[in-house]
């Protein structure tokens, strides 16, 4: 008779005889759900995973759309880059960026930060030790990728926040990286919110004037405002990358910077004294201030403003930047990124 614990035995031999590839990709997709199982509670595989393509879903999410995902490469030695979303949005804004990064070859890792993609997000948006948190996840993520990347490393990179999290991550653990990528990337804030920054007792201020945080709003891939004492979290990051600069802390690692003249909510200035830290090759695409592409905006191409389905009518259009556009820029930056990775990081 053929017991379950002979059953069991089998498929640990067919795991450990199957192509190193399958293994790690089993490895990977597994561990990645674990990691949310705690945060997020009733984890489950998104409806949309399929060969290449995997997603973690939760009734506490806003919608599929806010959920991490992995693009995972069938082929073995496959490089591995870590993308990392901005506060206040989630894994969908680095989707069109994922998606030309698995078209060069690799997989991509794009987790869901502390905090984000909930229905619920109060807690968290108020909890000192938010951007210990994010750092905590960041590491967390890296580690496992590591364990399923051919070249003993990352390439990581992200969006505003995420982009400021990833030179965090490549300041701490500089071996770990092979190359870095930045996408209005939030090494400064708007001079009104660093000038905040500094007062005394901003932090519980911050707390009182966020009140209950709304996480519903026109956009379901992200939430309508951002929480003032997450911004400080942010600032507080920030201000410890300088300081770790300014004590003579070096990027040895090529990076690619792109970014818009036009943005106003991460100065294009925290980026450009990022690269004088920079001992290494670098790409540096900036959009001229005439093509008027916000901070957000950098990051959409036609397909993803399509599928964020912005509900107009529920937006306040009066704002600058409110409605989501497409970069007009997008096409030649991507290019520009492929170059990079092509003669860049392909040696290292």
């Amino acid at each position: 008779m053929f017991s379950l614990k002979s059953f069991t035995a089998l498929c640990g031999a067919l795991l450990l005889s199957a192509p190193v590839m399958a293994r790690s990709a089993f490895e990977l997709t597994n561990g990645f759900q674990a990691l949310y199982d705690e945060s997020l509670g009733d984890v489950r595989k998104c409806a949309d995973t399929s060969t290449n393509r995997f997603a973690v879903c939760s009734d506490a999410l806003r919608g599929d759309g806010n959920a991490p995902f992995i693009l995972m490469q069938q082929v073995p030695e496959s490089p591995v880059a870590v993308l990392i979303h901005g506060l206040s949005d989630s894994p969908y804004f680095v989707t069109a960026i994922a998606d030309e990064l698995y078209s060069m070859g690799y997989t991509v890792v794009a987790p869901l930060l502390p905090g984000h993609g909930l229905k619920q997000a109060d807690a968290d948006m108020e909890d000192d030790q938010l951007s210990e948190r994010w750092q905590a996840h960041v590491s967390d993520v890296v580690s496992l990728a590591l364990s399923a990347s051919s070249t003993g490393k990352v390439v990581i990179g992200g969006f505003s926040t995420g982009g400021a999290l990833s030179v965090d991550y490549t300041l701490s653990h500089p071996d770990n990286v092979q190359g870095l990528l930045l996408f209005s990337g939030a090494l400064a804030l708007n001079g009104n919110v660093e000038s905040l920054s500094k007062i005394w007792g901003v932090r519980w201020l911050a707390k009182l004037l966020d009140g209950e945080y709304q996480t519903d709003g026109p956009n379901p891939q992200k939430y309508p405002n951002v929480a003032s004492f997450a911004g400080l979290e942010l600032m507080s990051l920030i201000s410890d990358i300088r300081e770790r600069l300014d004590a003579g802390g070096t990027i040895d690692v090529p990076v690619f910077i792109a970014h818009s003249e036009a943005d106003q909510t991460t100065p294009i200035e925290g980026v450009q004294s990022l690269l004088r830290s920079v001992n290494a090759d670098n790409t540096f695409y900036v959009i001229d201030a005439a093509e008027n592409v916000c901070h957000a905006d950098l990051v959409v191409n036609r397909l993803l403003l399509e599928n964020m389905h912005f509900d107009r009518n529920r937006a306040d259009l009066s704002e600058t930047c409110v409605v989501p556009q497409v970069n007009p820029q997008f096409f030649p930056m991507m290019r520009a990124l492929r170059g990079f990775v092509e003669f860049s990081l392909a040696v290292r």
